[in-house]
């Protein structure tokens, strides 16, 4: 898949996918020049356009490359002192003193279903929002159809090889061997049978952890299918957002926002 090499239109894509439904989806949440934060903001394309509506904006990213290509994508704003942006993991011990403020808002997209411990990873987002803040998660539901972002390998099989991630593990890892996955490609989606999450488990560790959700959307197609795939963003439609298990198998992708 093209674009998850050409990273300019990755980030374009990010920014457009975030213009057009992540913002709207939060907008009732949003007071003017909110402090926002993304926990995995890879190259800064979601948090571009929140920066464009005015808001103040800090990026956390693991992986090193990627800032980067953040820290360029966003040289204006860092110079401005309207983003902020760390190379850090969200588990450090120090991510409380490093950061400049606290926040209004904190956006995990992608992210949450890559995260062992998710208990922990509340206690941390709830610390790092100011009074009356919202956390944000888009993620892809575990049973939906490439949950296990199987997308992502080089096999042209696999790649197109729906739910093969629900296998059980000892054949999918020997299906990735057998196709010759890189040892890290495998780590990496093996990881994901450990930490991806469906729809109901998030929304009971949400109530579990003190939190209350306040709106929720599952979409058909991931409104960034429209730029990946020409596909039109479409939501499940009512009763099959409401069925229990069964709508984690079709729904690709669940939003979700919720506050202490």
């Amino acid at each position: 898949m093209k674009f998850y090499k050409d990273k300019k239109w990755y980030f374009e894509m990010q920014r457009l996918t975030s213009d057009n439904h992540i913002i709207p989806f939060l907008d009732v949440h949003l007071k003017e020049n909110s402090k926002v934060c993304e926990v995995g903001c890879a190259e800064a394309g979601t948090l571009k356009a929140f920066l464009d509506q005015g808001h103040s904006c800090v990026g956390i990213e693991l992986s090193e490359s990627r800032l980067l290509l953040a820290k360029e994508n966003l040289k204006a704003e860092e110079k401005e002192g309207r983003a902020h942006l760390f190379n850090k993991n969200i588990f450090d011990t120090d991510l409380l003193e490093v950061l400049p403020y606290k926040f209004d808002l904190i956006i995990l997209k992608d992210v949450i279903e890559h995260l062992p411990d998710k208990t922990k990873v509340l206690q941390v987002l709830k610390a790092c929002l100011n009074p009356g803040g919202v956390v944000f998660f888009a993620f892809p539901p575990w049973w939906m159809p490439f949950g296990g972002h199987q997308q992502a390998a080089k096999s042209k099989f696999l790649k197109n090889f729906v739910y093969v991630h629900l296998l059980p593990k000892f054949i999918y890892k020997n299906l990735l061997k057998m196709a010759n996955e890189s040892d890290s490609a495998i780590q990496e989606l093996m990881e994901l049978t450990d930490t991806g999450i469906n729809i109901g488990p998030m929304r009971t560790l949400l109530r579990k952890e003190g939190f209350t959700i306040l709106a929720d959307k599952h979409w058909l197609f991931n409104p960034i299918y429209e730029y990946k795939f020409k596909l039109k963003p479409k939501t499940v439609i009512p009763p099959f957002r409401n069925i229990p298990l069964i709508r984690n198998l079709y729904t690709t992708c669940y939003y979700v926002v919720f506050r202490p």
